[in-house]
């Protein structure tokens, strides 16, 4: 079936993922290092906040989807979250990457205040702007063209994040890298309020449930669990979010303390994420002619082989290492619109199997399995760092600690990607059951055939 949606709306709803990568990428590649290099937590400290508070605030994932598929507005079921949430988020974000001046002790709980605040307004933000994928279109295709443009879109934030953060912390904080980070989050944060706001009008829902369809949480539940496509997808998600916070939190310390000179972290980034984004524009061609599940398959092995080589490369072969970071990247980038396109076809299945749609409680599953492997993950590489002997003050690392960067960076985080992989060969869903459970469906959605929301 076909239901082709304007450049102008694909491209508005990118900006919203622009918008919360703003933030998101920060998290990703320097939150471990400010936490540890500018606000004051050791390393066992920083580790301990992202997987409790990480796997608290997962949890209230599944409740925002309940919330969000029993929203009712005019706007519709998710859009206005991105209107609700646009200045709080902004706001919580300079916060976070706020030094205060604070006893130790009054530090840590200001941390842990404001990352459990960071953490919160995210996810009532994007569980609802996850879901909107799957209610824009019922064209599985479109749906991977939709997941391009907002892959593009976040991983221009993260070009902006990874290869400008570091120059901007220094140039606006002058020697004061506190103020640098709080400037410079400052700068992001006024971008993703507006892109939040321009996601809001630019887009629409498309895709109801039956009005007749009687709500449930029990059944909503009942229906997610008996959803292998679901199963596969929650798992696949814990595993691939895991090696990227993995990777993502100790390449900050790998050139700083393995490589030498933490300059090369922003060309290093630049031209990976350059990659990236090559990956990201051929996801859709390529995913249309050999189908999602098998492109995502070969995309997370020559990842995780890719981030493995790492180990074998001298930490002085600068061309080299970014040339393999380039190759990984692109790898990676072939699988990024797939992940966020199969949960709108995972709804798809379980519309079809039981005749109730739960968009938002699907999404909100998925997403939870992404912050708890974001818990894990960042947990991961702080107790390794901290396990290696890593101390955050140090000017030099000791030759074991160096060791333990090296190890983490490569051949654990690239087990994780490899761990993607296995589970995705249990993946039920092919090319061709997308399109023919997308054609029943559009026949059942003809009795009630709802209006758009303006």
């Amino acid at each position: 079936m076909q239901q082709k949606l304007s450049f102008s709306e694909k491209f508005g709803y990118a900006l919203g993922d622009m918008a919360a990568n703003f933030v998101f990428q920060a998290m990703l590649a320097l939150q471990l290092d400010f936490y540890t290099h500018t606000f004051g937590l050791t390393a066992a400290q920083a580790g301990t906040l992202f997987l409790v508070v990480g796997l608290g605030v997962a949890c209230l994932n599944p409740v925002m989807g309940v919330i969000a598929d029993r929203t009712t507005s005019k706007w519709g079921k998710f859009r206005p979250w991105l209107l609700w949430t646009a200045v709080p988020f902004g706001i919580i974000s300079i916060l976070t990457f706020t030094t205060p001046q604070l006893s130790p002790g009054a530090k840590i709980i200001y941390a842990w205040t404001t990352y459990i605040l960071l953490r919160a307004i995210y996810t009532v933000n994007n569980v609802p702007y996850a879901s909107m994928t799957g209610v824009m279109t019922a064209d599985p295709d479109e749906r991977t063209s939709i997941s391009s443009y907002r892959q593009i879109a976040a991983n221009c934030a993260g070009f902006i994040v990874a290869s400008l953060a570091i120059p901007m912390v220094r140039f606006l904080g002058r020697g004061n890298d506190a103020r640098g980070y709080q400037l410079t989050m400052g700068l992001l944060s006024v971008l993703s309020v507006i892109f939040f706001i321009i996601a809001f009008f630019a887009t629409q829902e498309r895709i109801q449930p039956d009005p007749q369809q009687k709500t449930s949480l029990g059944q909503d539940l009942s229906d997610l669990f008996s959803n292998r496509p679901w199963i596969v997808l929650f798992l696949v998600t814990l595993f691939y979010f895991s090696a990227i916070l993995v990777r993502g939190n100790v390449m900050l310390p790998y050139f700083r303390f393995v490589a030498g000179n933490v300059d090369l972290f922003s060309w290093f980034n630049g031209f990976g994420l350059a990659a990236l984004l090559f990956g990201v524009a051929c996801s859709t061609a390529v995913s249309v002619r050999v189908g999602k599940r098998e492109l995502f398959i070969a995309s997370m092995i020559l990842t995780g082989l890719f981030n493995m080589a790492l180990f074998v490369i001298s930490p002085h072969a600068t061309y080299v290492i970014i040339g393999t970071e380039a190759l990984r990247q692109f790898s990676y980038g072939l699988s990024g619109p797939i992940l966020w396109a199969m949960m709108g076809d995972v709804a798809d299945y379980g519309e079809w199997k039981t005749k109730r749609r739960a968009t938002g409680t699907v999404t909100a599953g998925v997403v939870f399995a992404l912050w708890a492997g974001l818990a894990l993950g960042g947990a991961v590489a702080g107790w390794l760092l901290s396990a290696y002997g890593f101390v955050s003050e140090a000017a030099v690392q000791t030759a074991r600690t160096q060791a333990g960067i090296l190890l983490t960076a490569s051949i654990y985080a690239g087990l994780f990607f490899l761990a993607a992989a296995i589970c995705l060969f249990f993946y039920p869903l092919s090319r061709e059951k997308n399109q023919s459970m997308a054609n029943e469906l559009a026949e059942r959605r003809k009795v009630f055939a709802p209006k758009a929301n303006a």
